[in-house]
């Protein structure tokens, strides 16, 4: 109803799976790592990946992928399928609420084998047999055999007993049968009963999917709304953007039904854009209740000047040195640069709140760390180092790539390696999507900015590199001083001059293609590769799978993402949870 209003040519947030819409992020890539990792595991094809929750081996076994509702674990099995390798023969449940005959009835027709006997009363022999010989024979042919259930956590336990035992078919090299389970949080806590302590130790990797976070609930509805034909700027502002993702909880099938019916109600309104009152409109319609409590809290914070974006330059400082969090890695290198001192006030602060694990003493500590946050006066007890020369931070994040351009200009310097700079405005999402440690510009409000190099980023914190030391701080108070201006280093691959133009072919043309047929699993370009529309639109569709910007041409982000599927040699960004 909304699309030609708004110029799209379909919609954009319907919940039916649509794989054209398919948003990946880093949380959505690492699952199927992990997934992919459980299957070729038993090929020795590929080691094991380090997402949320991962552990590693080989051998056949389990493999294990959850998460709440809606979060996109069907988006995931999905790519699963799409990617599974040739000579893989997969059976898939989607409704495993089965007795266990059920079960490996179910199983047998999915690799359509037939029991040697037809009866009434069939019994697990009269199924295991044949099963069994088929899996034999499966593997004399070099096939592997995959069984995925999904929702497995409606399994019961004597089910779940019979999956375990279908493991132990095996060779004495390797087993049969490798089991993926898919299902909801609860199949973590089924299988942590001492009951199935056996299946839970041939779990060979694990991943929990979680929602998505608030700048990647940005780039989700932004993605969506681009492969419906949108253009322009995003119709939601800013803080209608925030507060989808407060009602959805990073959800996709959430921020899908949250996003339709605010389109629909801007619509309504003919407003061209949604803004947060049509948004907290919406949710009470799509949902039962708002978060009423998470507003409150939020309101609370604000109140005490903590999350606030509009601060001068001194309370910015002070909001990092207060939001900072105990640094495990700490060392003292080089002369430190522009640094800021403590008091003693602030150790004292610390002092007291670090004791404050004694019954009765919550509240002190509770009134000392608010008393901190509103005396501007009391800086943090581990000051942060930062660099006042841009060059400086060049060649502090040329280490990382174990070179050293010496005193001059350094970028000018590493061409000579064929690795060059690039800088340009990102959001934490994408440079956690990029994995690679980069250059942050702070406090360019200023007449003097700062730098620091970037070494680790998880959910909640940044760790920062600068004149020898570590220093790890909230993103709160991160982006109190920071724009989003970030530079980082990327090696250009042999013959690369410039950007590619339509028509050129050559070496690097030549490179995008080979690495392009390795993302699509088809074989490697038999004559001369040329950037024309067809390599532009699997260049796009590339860049739509990494999260980056889709235009189809080959800048530096996308020779970054390729060069990670091509497995250049480059230091890589630490990432958690």
């Amino acid at each position: 109803m909304y699309a030609p209003f708004f110029g799209l040519t379909k919609a954009p947030f319907s919940i039916a799976p649509d794989p054209h819409m398919l948003f990946m992020s880093e949380r959505h890539r690492e699952a199927l790592a992990h997934l992919l990792y459980g299957v070729r595991g038993n090929d020795g094809e590929s080691g094991g990946t380090g997402g949320t929750g991962g552990t590693g081996g080989t051998g056949g076994g389990f493999v294990l992928l959850t998460g709440d509702i809606g979060t996109g674990k069907t988006t995931v099995c999905r790519l699963f399928l799409e990617q599974i390798p040739a000579g893989c023969n997969v059976a898939y449940i989607f409704n495993p609420k089965l007795t266990v005959i059920e079960l490996l009835q179910s199983i047998c027709h999915e690799f359509h084998v037939a029991p040697e006997k037809y009866r009434v009363f069939a019994t697990i022999k009269d199924y295991l047999d044949p099963l069994n010989a088929f899996l034999l024979k499966a593997h004399a042919a070099g096939q592997n055999n995959v069984l995925i259930i999904d929702e497995a956590q409606n399994l019961s336990a004597d089910v779940l007993e019979q999956l375990r035992l279908l493991t132990n078919l095996e060779t004495s090299e390797r087993k049969l049968l490798q089991i993926v389970l898919i299902g909801q949080p609860e199949l973590r806590t089924l299988l942590q009963r001492p009951a199935l302590e056996q299946l839970a130790q041939r779990v060979i990797a694990r991943y929990h999917l979680n929602a998505l976070s608030e700048a990647e609930t940005a780039q989700y509805i932004a993605h969506r709304l681009d492969v419906a034909g949108f253009k322009g700027a995003l119709p939601f502002d800013r803080k209608a953007l925030k507060r989808v993702h407060q009602f959805a909880r990073g959800v996709p099938r959430r921020i899908n039904l949250l996003c339709d019916r605010a389109l629909l109600g801007a619509f309504s309104s003919g407003q061209p854009k949604v803004n947060q009152s049509i948004v907290n409109k919406a949710a009470g319609e799509v949902f039962d209740r708002a978060p009423q409590s998470r507003t409150r809290t939020r309101r609370r914070w604000r109140g005490l000047g903590l999350l606030s974006g509009g601060v001068v330059a001194g309370a910015a400082l002070f909001a990092l040195t207060q939001f900072l969090v105990p640094a495990t890695r700490v060392s003292v290198g080089a002369a430190a640069v522009a640094p800021v001192p403590a008091s003693p006030a602030s150790a004292s602060a610390s002092a007291t709140a670090g004791t404050a694990s004694a019954p009765g003493s919550a509240s002190s500590a509770a009134e000392a760390s608010t008393a901190s946050a509103i005396q501007p006066k009391a800086p943090a007890a581990i000051a942060p180092t930062l660099l006042r020369d841009e060059n400086q931070a060049w060649r502090e994040l040329a280490k990382a790539w174990k070179l050293d351009p010496g005193d001059g200009p350094a970028c000018q310097a590493l061409l000579r390696e064929q690795v060059r700079c690039f800088s340009s405005n990102n959001s934490l999402a994408l440079i956690r999507q990029l994995g690679r440690p980069g250059v942050l510009k702070l406090d360019t409000r200023s007449t003097a900015p700062s730098y620091a190099v970037l070494t680790e980023l998880t959910a909640d914190s940044a760790t920062l590199s600068a004149g020898g030391t570590e220093q790890t701080v909230t993103l709160a108070a991160l982006a109190a001083r920071w724009d989003g201006e970030f530079s980082t280093l990327w090696r250009a691959p042999a013959g690369y001059g410039g950007p590619v133009a339509d028509g050129q072919s050559g070496p690097v043309v030549q490179w995008v293609a080979t690495q392009l047929a390795r993302v699509d699993r088809t074989a490697a370009p038999a004559g001369r590769a040329v950037q024309d529309a067809a390599l532009k639109a699997r260049v796009r569709a590339f860049q739509l799978a990494e999260g980056v910007p889709a235009d189809g041409l080959l800048g530096p982000l996308t020779f970054m993402q390729l060069n990670r599927v091509a497995g250049v040699d480059e230091p890589t960004l630490r990432t958690g949870p």
